[in-house]
């Protein structure tokens, strides 16, 4: 990633509507506005470079359903797009990346059917994300409402020889809750990692945002910060973010 160090915030979408969910509980729904782009607009105007956004009732379905919002943002806006949630066979993964998205990210499909994150990556190296969301310890799947007997780790190691752009990881427990980072695993996890790991869940400060740029002048595969429900709140302004990226030199 370029520069070392990315903030992306974050636009989750439910039936078109930007939303924020908490510990992963589609019952905990939270609109915070009826049209993303111009939620991506803001966080544009306000010196975004990457955004992350999930198509939450793809991860539930198993297939894209909110391509065509996705599909606006990336010809609507200059920023590169993340997007992940229901991506799990080859024309899904397709349809994105023909669509202009930056990196597409594979994440229950991955445990499920690991030869499909090995033949997306193959196939578009350092496009593909993997995705690892971790409940209690261990990996959970299928729009977060299965959890597998894996780590996080172990799920790494397996797939330390493939081109992966980057991997997300996610500790559902601290998603929505604006909680502070777990920044702990976050780093065992990097420091075992052949990939730029991104750390997403529970900022909700920017002394949260300072400990994170701290940690990530001492583990350079820390490599960037997902963050969403803080700055909907005003919890804090992406501007002051990226000042403080500045200020660690990030």
């Amino acid at each position: 990633m370029n520069p070392r160090f990315t903030i992306l915030p974050a636009i989750d979408l439910i039936e078109g509507q930007a939303v924020r969910l908490a510990q992963g509980d589609y019952a905990q729904k939270t609109v915070y506005s009826t049209d993303p782009l111009a939620v991506a607009r803001r966080f544009e105007a306000e010196g975004a470079t990457w955004l992350h956004v999930v198509d939450l009732d793809g991860a539930k379905a198993g297939r894209p359903k909110n391509h065509e919002v996705v599909r606006r943002i990336v010809h609507g806006t200059n920023l590169r797009v993340e997007v992940g949630g229901g991506i799990r066979e080859p024309e899904h993964w397709s349809l994105y990346l023909e669509t202009g998205v930056a990196r597409v990210i594979l994440g229950s499909v991955a445990l499920q059917r690991p030869e499909r994150l090995e033949a997306a990556s193959r196939a578009h190296p350092g496009r593909v994300v993997l995705g690892l969301d971790a409940r209690n310890g261990r990996v959970a799947l299928q729009g977060w409402t299965e959890t597998s007997e894996e780590t996080a780790r172990e799920v790494l190691a397996r797939f330390a020889p493939l081109p992966l752009a980057a991997v997300i990881y996610t500790d559902i427990a601290r998603d929505g809750m604006l909680s502070g980072p777990n920044l702990t695993d976050t780093l065992a996890l990097a420091d075992a990692s052949p990939f730029p790991i991104i750390l997403s869940g529970g900022i909700s400060t920017l002394d949260d945002v300072r400990t994170v740029a701290k940690a990530a002048q001492l583990h350079p595969r820390l490599a960037g910060l997902i963050t969403g429900k803080a700055l909907y709140e005003d919890r804090f302004r992406l501007m002051d973010v990226l000042a403080i990226l500045e200020e660690y030199k990030l």
